[in-house]
C-alpha cells in the first residue's frame, strides 16, 4: 500500500515567510511568547543593530543568527534577504524597538516581497504610538501617526499647517533637543489644544506629562533637553471653514501688499474680529495665488 504523500516541513518548524515581529519599546519583559517561538524557530533574524537586538535574544535565551538590516544598507542587504525567501527560508525582521516598518526601512523589504509573491506575516506586540495613545488621556477612536516633522522651523511649520484641519488625535516622533521647539510651533499652527509628551514609555523612569501645547512648550523650554524616546499627542481641533468674501479678501489683500502672511492674518483677524487661524489658512491660499 502507498503511503500517504506528506508536505515538506522546514527545519525551524515555521512555514516559510517573513516574520514581522515586535520587540519591546523599553521593557524586556513585553516579548510576547509567540514572538519568542518565531525568533527561535527562524532561519535568521534581520535587525537594525544586532547589537541590541543581540542583548534581547541573551535575556531571553534565544540563539540566532543575526543579520544587519537597516536604512544605510537595506538597498545592498534588501536582494539577498529576498533570494533567501525564494529558497523558502522563514526570516525575522525586527526594529531596534517596537513594530517593524514604523519610521525603519522594513516597508521597502515588505513591498517587494509581496511584489515577489512572497508571504508575508506579522507577530504583533509592542507598539510607541498606541502606548502613547492610550497614556494621553486623548480621544482614541480616531487618529493619525505623522512620523517625525521636519527638523527646521519653517518647513516644520508648513508640515504641521497640512495636518491642521485633520480630524484625528495626532501622534508624532520627536528628538529630545528639538522638542522644546516643535511643540512651540505646533502651538503657533494648530493654537493652543490639549497634548501629552510621553518619554521613556515602559522604562523605569517612564514619564507622561500633559497640558496644552503652550504650556508644554514653555516647560520643556525652561529645562534642558528630556532624555529618551519621545512622542507627542496632540488633540484633534474643532474644523472650520475658511471665512470667504470679497469684503476679508480685500483686507487681506490690503494687508499683504505690506507684510508677510502671518502680519495679514494677525491684523486683520484683530481687525474683523474673525478666527486668527482661519484667516491666516486664507490669507495664505491668497498669498500663494498672488505671489
Amino acid at each position: 500500500m502507498r503511503g500517504a504523500e506528506t508536505e515538506e516541513v522546514p527545519a525551524t518548524g515555521l512555514e516559510p515567510a517573513l516574520y514581522l515581529v515586535a520587540t519591546p519599546i523599553g521593557n524586556a519583559s513585553d516579548l510576547t511568547l509567540r514572538a519568542i517561538e518565531t525568533l527561535r524557530g527562524a532561519d535568521v533574524i534581520a535587525c537594525e543593530d544586532t547589537r541590541l537586538t543581540g542583548r534581547l535574544l541573551a535575556r531571553h535565551g534565544i540563539r540566532n543568527r543575526l543579520i544587519p538590516y537597516h536604512e544605510h544598507n537595506a538597498t545592498q542587504a534588501r536582494p539577498a534577504i529576498l533570494e533567501r525567501l525564494r529558497r523558502g527560508e522563514a526570516i525575522a525582521l525586527v526594529s531596534d524597538a517596537g513594530t517593524p516598518l514604523i519610521s525603519d526601512p522594513g516597508y521597502k523589504l515588505v513591498e517587494e516581497a509581496i511584489a515577489a509573491g512572497l508571504k508575508v506575516t506579522a507577530v504583533p506586540g509592542p507598539s510607541a504610538i498606541l502606548t502613547a495613545l492610550q497614556l494621553s488621556g486623548l480621544p482614541s477612536d480616531r487618529f493619525m501617526f505623522a512620523g517625525f516633522l521636519p527638523p527646521r522651523s519653517a518647513a516644520r511649520r508648513k508640515a504641521i499647517g497640512e495636518l491642521a484641519d485633520i480630524p484625528a488625535t495626532l501622534i508624532l516622533f520627536e528628538s529630545p533637543r528639538r522638542l522644546a521647539d516643535c511643540l512651540a510651533d505646533l502651538a503657533a499652527v494648530l493654537g493652543d489644544r490639549p497634548a501629552a509628551v510621553a518619554r521613556e514609555l515602559t522604562k523605569l523612569f517612564e514619564e507622561v506629562r500633559r497640558g496644552t501645547l503652550g504650556s508644554l512648550a514653555n516647560q520643556y523650554a525652561a529645562e534642558d533637553p528630556p532624555k529618551g524616546e519621545i512622542v507627542i499627542v496632540v488633540g484633534r481641533g474643532e474644523r472650520s471653514d475658511p471665512p470667504e468674501g470679497p469684503d476679508l479678501d480685500a483686507l487681506l489683500q490690503t494687508a499683504l501688499e505690506s507684510g508677510s502672511v502671518r502680519d495679514a492674518a494677525r491684523d486683520v483677524a484683530a481687525a474683523t474680529g474673525l478666527p486668527r487661524r482661519a484667516v491666516y489658512m486664507r490669507a495664505l491660499e491668497l498669498s500663494r495665488g498672488t505671489r
